[in-house]
């Protein structure tokens, strides 16, 4: 399947290539509806609805940003100055009152096929079991923002998203909502203060713990409170708030039995040459979380989990071509499993190094990584020690095939990239996967542990989970468009062939491929 959807796509660019001689402006029609629906199956896409233009729209999308046509009007030794988007910098050409508003959006496209693992988690790996899904992934984002004083603006972004022939039991389908709606109140040119007050993205750090899970379809935000103090030295914002669920045809709401508190603080003035990040996270649910928006969609069961962290992040340039980060992570509290409060105790650390050959053709890097999660050692002892990754954005962080996560898990890694044209970055990356304890389970990127085909805790098995190696080709065709293109291949070994062999079955390694344009307006 994944060499004859390979040849699909690649048959549909070159279908629609020729239609690149018009002016990627006049595609805007294309693009406007923020509705439409599709019926597909496991295999194929089959459109039943007139409504399904937004699909050819995103083929179009991906024949128009690979050809040539996409640098006509680029010419020009002298160098532009940054762009506001397409939609903005027409604005402040045609009318120069409109400096104040921000207008514009994004819409992104994907396919992605999976082979053998990666969309059902209890059935990853063992051999005669059906883990295959290939689907499309589309994304429309819209925004509208307005400063008509320097201590006050007002930011409002819709987003739209749907997915077609996605065998997965919940979809990343949301019809247009809102993503983000917010009030910012303060100057902190002329006062240290500031306030962002309202639906918002919140994104900290490597975004670990807190991020906005951009790779997903749906992203993630927070109907939230964010104060921020800022100086020379140093700047520390303090947030609460509650994580808004996704409902499809339903506006979406927030989960008020599900509060993220912190405080993150960030300085250059202890280490002159890195970057120290330091913060306290508390995440407090109630019981009420898991059925907070219908009997069936919620969040977690009742626990309090707090995070005491420090990041630091080398200053790119100050020690030449040398980088590196560190990160580490302790928790405390408790969670309520079965019924019983069991005292939580977790912790986390990562690491990575490289260097750049700036000079060198095509600017090679080589860089080598740890990350590690701790698992639960004993089921029985009346306490957890599988670390909770709060909410981060596991992608790219742990493997672009997103099939595991930190928690109970050590990832060693290397990976180097090269720029062999402008604008065209190659990476590749080898990550090896450990269980930190085999007394508890094979965790996916999110979600429950697997428990079915023979996973579980499996305590007398071996640790070594497998290796991925990982490909990646990301083109800056230009300011307002980008095109992506990954592969990656999952080499088992005996922690997933013993627990195969325990539900009477062999193992097959997993693949996965995707491309994805996307275009900035």
């Amino acid at each position: 399947m994944l060499k004859t959807s390979i040849q699909t796509v690649a048959g549909a660019f070159v279908s629609v290539k020729s239609a690149c001689s018009v002016p990627v402006r006049n595609y805007a029609g294309a693009l406007a509806p923020f509705r439409w629906r599709c019926a597909g199956s496991r295999r194929s896409i089959q459109t039943s609805s007139s409504d399904c233009n937004s699909l050819l729209a995103g083929v179009v999308l991906f024949g128009c940003l690979q050809s040539p046509c996409t640098a006509a009007g680029q010419g020009g030794a002298a160098a532009a100055p940054p762009s506001g988007g397409l939609v903005n910098d027409w604005l402040r050409d045609e009318i120069p009152k409109a400096s104040a508003w921000d207008v514009g959006g994004q819409f992104r496209t994907r396919y992605e096929v999976k082979e053998n693992a990666g969309s059902f988690p209890n059935s990853d790996f063992p051999s005669g079991l059906d883990n295959s899904n290939d689907y499309f992934l589309f994304r429309t984002k819209a925004h509208l923002g307005w400063s008509p004083a320097t201590w006050f603006s007002a930011y409002a972004e819709g987003r739209d998203a749907h997915a077609v022939s996605d065998a997965r039991p919940v979809t990343e389908t949301d019809t247009f909502d809102l993503h983000q709606a917010y009030l910012r109140l303060g100057n902190p040119t002329r006062f240290p203060l500031t306030l962002k007050l309202g639906r918002q993205e919140l994104l900290y750090g490597d975004e670990r713990y807190i991020g906005i899970a951009d790779w997903s379809n749906l992203g993630r935000s927070f109907d939230a409170a964010k104060l921020r103090f800022e100086n020379a030295a140093f700047g520390v914002d303090a947030f609460a708030g509650r994580q808004v669920l996704v409902r499809d045809d339903h506006f979406n709401v927030a989960n008020d039995y599900d509060w993220f508190s912190g405080l993150y603080a960030s300085t250059r003035r202890l280490v002159s040459w890195q970057d120290t990040d330091l913060y306290f996270l508390a995440r407090n649910v109630g019981a009420d979380s898991p059925s907070a928006i219908t009997p069936t969609l919620g969040g977690p069961g009742p626990r309090d989990i707090y995070t005491v962290g420090t990041r630091w992040r080398s200053v790119p340039g100050k020690l030449g071509n040398w980088d590196y980060s560190f990160e580490a992570a302790g928790q405390f509290g408790s969670v309520n499993q079965g019924g019983t409060r069991r005292e939580h105790r977790a912790f986390a650390i990562n690491g990575a190094g490289g260097h750049t050959w700036n000079d060198a053709f095509g600017s090679p890097r080589l860089a080598i990584g740890y990350d590690f999660g701790s698992g639960d050692s004993d089921p029985l002892d009346g306490r957890t020690e599988t670390f909770e990754p709060l909410f981060g954005t596991n992608h790219r962080l742990y493997g672009l095939m997103d099939l595991f996560g930190q928690r109970n898990m050590h990832i060693p890694r290397v990976g180097g990239s090269f720029k062999p044209v402008k604008d065209v970055t190659v990476s590749l990356e080898w990550l090896g996967f450990y269980l930190a304890d085999t007394a508890d389970f094979l965790y996916p990127e999110s979600g429950a542990g697997r428990s079915q085909n023979g996973y579980g805790r499996n305590p007398a098995f071996s640790s070594f989970v497998g290796n991925e190696l990982d490909l990646l080709v990301n083109w800056r065709v230009a300011s307002w468009g980008q095109v992506q293109a990954g592969y990656g291949h999952f080499f088992t070994s005996d922690y997933i062939r013993q627990s195969a062999a325990a539900g009477g079955r062999n193992t097959k390694d997993a693949d996965w491929i995707y491309l994805q344009g996307t275009f900035n307006f």
